[in-house]
């Protein structure tokens, strides 16, 4: 059976759990819930088990009839570890204005600059979004990050059509990027802009990064690529409201203010 999968390997730093400041004790992902295995080992046979190694840049693959697993004990604290991201800990807005995506790091791989990380993971779980008079989707932004978006189940918030479970896209650093059209349009012709709505059956991670990654020739020259990505945004209409007329606390309307 093959499993797809998405790894980020870095050189530097090691993951860690980001410092969770004025949020305290608890939230995000707490230690308890990392696992990892128990003391064991393998006596058993597997014709053709494939040992694939990296070094240097480059894989290497050999074939063995044991178990790797066959080690009676060790010593040291370096360890695989597993986590079950359902039980991450979100925390939002509960009253105006829009979190950056930061809020949602699981672990991160620091820099030794304050702020800028070599490797973020952050997940975009199921969660209440209750901001009021705010627009409640992934902002319309730039970053000096580069961010590397999957998406594991269900629907993303930003983006309607086009990024199925399995699928991803890249940012590079400084481009613009935000919401389809149909989310764009969708969210602002709510009539109930501020009630409590919950995000539920979907689970999307990003890999954020300083550093600005090099997309290797399989990955553009996938049958899989979307070369139409940019068609997302075709049709945002601008929705500036200049000459619309206001009323102040005072009742006074803006057509009655003199205009020099």
């Amino acid at each position: 059976m093959e499993i797809p999968v998405d790894v980020a390997e870095i050189f530097g730093t090691h993951f860690r759990l980001p410092d969770l400041g004025p949020i305290g004790a608890n939230g995000l992902a707490a230690p308890r819930d990392f696992l990892v295995p128990k003391a064991w080992y393998e006596d058993a046979s597997y014709p053709n088990y494939t040992i694939v190694q990296k070094f240097g840049g480059v894989l290497f693959m050999a074939k063995q009839d044991f178990s790797p697993f066959n080690v009676v004990a060790w010593h040291g604290n370096y360890v695989p570890y597993k986590y079950d991201l359902s039980k991450f800990c979100p925390f939002n807005t509960v009253l105006f204005d829009h979190g950056d995506p930061s809020i949602n790091t699981v672990l991160t791989a620091p820099t030794d600059k304050p702020g800028v990380a070599l490797l973020d993971f952050v997940i975009f779980p199921p969660r209440w979004l209750v901001a009021e008079n705010t627009f409640r989707p992934p902002y319309y932004h730039r970053n000096c990050m580069t961010e590397f978006m999957g998406l594991i189940r269900g629907v993303y918030e930003a983006k309607q059509d086009g990024f199925l479970p399995g699928g991803a896209s890249l940012h590079s650093c400084m481009t613009p990027h935000g919401p389809d059209t149909k989310t764009f349009e969708a969210t602002i012709s709510r009539n109930e802009v501020n009630e409590p709505f919950r995000i539920e059956g979907t689970l999307a991670f990003m890999f954020e990064s300083s550093l600005i990654p090099r997309v290797c020739q399989w990955a553009l020259e996938s049958p899989g690529l979307d070369k139409d990505y940019y068609q997302c945004w075709i049709g945002l209409k601008s929705h500036f409201s200049h000459n619309k007329e206001t009323v102040d606390e005072n009742g006074t309307k803006s057509s009655d203010i003199p205009q020099s």
